[in-house]
């Protein structure tokens, strides 16, 4: 019992040691707002040329064997996706990166969208 006792006492004095440390807040990215018929749905599965349909010229075609890269941006972000051949077929985009021209994190539609609103204008 003694033991139970001194070992509750010891965690008692070691909690009084944690210090509170005050959290730090990370800014988000604005959302942009998307309208119907834009996202991630129509990139994903897509070729090159659909690709330029959507965003225009890319800014960097980058090819790896069977692989190809494909970056677009406008001022508010940067989408690079990554095409890859389903067996024989035409390489098609298989995954996508965005971010912010400053580097920073955006949602993957919210740039989609915000890259496809600046094509229309």
């Amino acid at each position: 019992m003694t033991k139970l006792a001194g070992s509750a006492i010891a965690l008692a004095l070691l909690g009084g040691c944690v210090s509170a440390t005050p959290s730090v807040q990370t800014s988000r990215a604005p959302l942009i707002p998307i309208p119907a018929g834009t996202g991630l749905g129509q990139v994903v599965g897509a070729t090159a040329a659909s690709l330029t349909r959507m965003f225009g010229t890319p800014l960097a075609d980058v090819r790896e064997g069977t692989a190809r890269k494909l970056q677009f941006s406008n001022a508010t972000c940067v989408l690079d996706t990554y095409l890859y051949p389903k067996g024989n077929g035409e390489p098609v985009v298989t995954y996508l990166d965005t971010r912010q021209t400053d580097g920073s994190p955006i949602d993957r539609a919210s740039c989609v969208g915000a890259l496809q609103i600046g094509r229309r204008k």
